[in-house]
């Protein structure tokens, strides 16, 4: 299986530099996206719910004190993942790699996983709550059906 760090290093070679806030947030839309069409994890480490938005702490504490990160800056592996895996992760940042880290915080923070995960903790407390993978499969998986709901309507 694939590692978050193999996929973190896939998605900076697609998009170019990020932010870690960026790289973080579409990593989490790749891991639900994959869950939701596949029904397995992309990747085994754990996304926590942190103030600003889903991050993965094995791959913070990994990644350089950059404010700007590069493929280079992060141990992976991009070649460790599948053709699929490659091709779902292209069709995550073709839907969200144009966003920047303020509206990719904004959105994660809207959406169930991560307010399930915060509970009732005020907005800015720290909090290292993991996201549940089914409550991760369930948001996409309805993401994915409203979708094509709409798809389907603007063919009639």
């Amino acid at each position: 299986m694939a590692t978050v760090f193999d996929v973190g290093a896939f998605v900076l070679m697609q998009i170019g530099p990020a932010t870690p806030t960026e790289l973080h947030k579409l990593i989490y839309y790749a891991q639900g996206h994959l869950l939701a069409w596949e029904g397995v994890p992309l990747f085994d480490e754990v996304l926590e719910a942190w103030a600003n938005g889903p991050v993965c702490h094995e791959l913070w504490r990994g990644q350089p004190n950059f404010s700007i990160l590069a493929h280079q800056d992060i141990p992976g592996d991009s070649t460790a993942l599948t053709g699929d895996q490659r091709g779902s992760i292209i069709a995550v940042l073709d839907a969200y790699g144009h966003l920047d880290c303020h509206q990719l915080s904004v959105m994660t923070q809207a959406e169930r996983p991560w307010r399930e995960a915060r509970g009732s903790l005020p907005p800015g407390q720290r909090h290292n709550q993991p996201l549940d993978l089914s409550v991760m499969r369930q948001h996409f998986a309805d993401l994915i059906a409203l979708d094509q709901v709409g798809d389907d309507s603007n063919d009639q």
